[in-house]
């Protein structure tokens, strides 16, 4: 049987010197053996009653919690994200684990009415094979997010991490493997033709996937050819209103700040845009400013004290690099903040400072589009329905933010925007709730994670039914009746 030989290095985007380590490419006859491999455990595992599938994910949980510090490790060289947040991340996946598992005992069961109206029985049925196919961003939760409902569930998972973040998904999977039938958790590694290979495949029956716009298009164009069901979480323009009353004392600041830059700007869900009531931009830039002093420090991920890291590659250096300077060029002033960790240089690896960035048009690329990166245009408004027009201009829609002293003003001005997600005053990770779905509307993707909506994306509703006037002693209809 042919195998794949080829493989690519990742480095460490710190330290590009570095080579944190090398996985394969994998070509169609891989996939073909992990889709196969999957499809025969799954037909058992399905058959499985839930409460024993979620005491299967208890105990890899258990299995998980003493290589969380190794997991974070990895996370941290490969992706340049702090050590803290990721061994925050590797945590926050074994939460995830244990809830879903526990959650789906109770709403997994069937549900049966036997009343008046007849005999009515509703199942969950697992789809059959998922493909999981995750970025690097935040490689371990996101991964996660999909395999622990979709295995909950009955399904079978191939999780098909980005080659720019292999290492840590590949650690969680292989621990998790060991406790769960043979086959029925795998992982293939590649780039987009691996994928491509993965999601058309006719052996998969669902795709769960969380990325950018470009393969996001691609992804869901491959499913739509094979008429494969799939989970979309795509990216975000977030903006974060501020209302004219905010109470912005140093905590509020200092949330502010890590909404946007943590991750060094790159997650789905930060902040990208600041629109602040003009009467209060210019202590809002003031407070930014000295949030950012005291708990922004750009360095090394594996240094102490470091809170931002460097962007994941040459090209997403580039690119921000280039927004920053266009908007600079069109007239805007770039602010820095933040620190630099002394002991981290910053020419070896792909760093990139934050700023703030005041006076761009919304019809600057930097306003436009999703920046994914360190830096963050403040931008003036003057009325409520301004600011929730500039708001929701473009086609995206995944999170936004609303802060306010009246919490009622809040939640009524956020239910104006153009979010599948809109924070009260937080934005970003401070502001997730395992009860809440997650998940964006317009171009931002479909279906929805965390929550009881996130288990039942992974089942499908079947019913049994037997009407009341068809039961012994019901009186039957007549043949072009229609049921009350």
């Amino acid at each position: 049987m042919t195998v794949a030989t080829t493989v690519t290095q990742r480095e460490n985007p710190a330290r590009v010197q570095e080579i944190v380590g090398e996985t394969p490419v994998d070509d169609v006859t891989v996939v073909d053996r992990a889709v196969a491999r999957a499809r025969a455990a799954q037909a058992e595992w399905s058959a499985v009653p839930v409460a024993s599938r979620a005491t299967a994910l208890r105990r890899a949980a258990d299995l998980l919690d003493p290589e969380l510090d190794a997991v974070a490790e990895l996370m941290a060289r490969e992706t340049g994200k702090p050590l803290t947040d990721c061994r925050g991340e590797a945590g926050f996946a074994v939460t995830v684990l244990r809830w879903v598992a526990d959650r789906a005992e109770t709403l997994l069961v069937d549900r049966e009415v036997d009343d008046a109206q007849g005999r009515l029985v509703l199942r969950h049925r697992p789809y059959g094979v998922v493909a999981a196919v995750t970025p690097w961003n935040a490689p371990v939760i996101l991964a996660m997010l999909k395999l622990a409902p979709a295995l909950v569930g009955g399904n079978a998972v191939v999780v098909k991490p980005s080659p720019l973040a292999p290492f840590a998904v590949g650690r969680v999977v292989a621990t998790m493997a060991d406790v769960l039938p043979d086959g029925l958790l795998g992982v293939v590694h590649g780039d987009a033709e691996t994928a491509t290979a993965l999601v058309g495949h006719r052996g998969v029956d669902r795709v769960a996937f969380t990325g950018g716009d470009v393969a996001g298009r691609a992804i869901a164009k491959t499913a739509a050819g094979a008429l494969t069901p799939s989970l979309l979480e795509l990216g975000g323009n977030d903006p974060a209103v501020l209302l004219a009353d905010v109470a912005l004392d140093d905590a509020v600041a200092e949330r502010l700040v890590m909404a946007a830059f943590a991750t060094s700007g790159q997650v789905c869900m930060a902040v990208k845009r600041l629109y602040v009531h003009r009467s209060r931009v210019d202590e809002v830039v003031d407070a930014a400013r000295a949030a950012a002093a005291r708990v922004l420090r750009t360095g090394d991920p594996l240094h102490p004290g470091v809170t931002m890291g460097p962007v994941v590659s040459a090209g997403s250096a580039e690119r921000v690099r280039g927004l920053v300077d266009a908007a600079r060029a069109g007239g805007a002033d770039v602010l820095p903040i933040g620190t630099v960790d002394p002991a981290t240089s910053l020419s070896d690896g792909y760093y990139v400072l934050p700023t703030l960035v005041l006076g761009a048009s919304d019809a600057d690329a930097l306003v436009a589009t999703e920046q994914f990166g360190p830096t963050l245009p403040v931008l003036a408004f003057d009325s409520e329905d301004e600011v929730v027009a500039r708001a929701n201009a473009g086609e995206l829609g995944l999170g936004a933010s609303v802060w306010s002293a009246d919490e009622d003003h809040a939640f009524a001005l956020g239910t104006r925007l153009d979010a599948g997600f809109t924070f009260v005053n937080t934005h970003n990770r401070t502001g997730m709730s395992l009860r809440a779905p997650f998940g964006g509307v317009k171009r931002s993707g479909w279906g929805r994670e965390y929550s009881d909506e996130g288990i039942l994306e992974h089942v499908q509703t079947c019913v049994l039914h037997a009407p009341a006037a068809f039961r012994a002693g019901g009186a039957g209809l007549g043949a072009t009746a229609y049921p009350s």
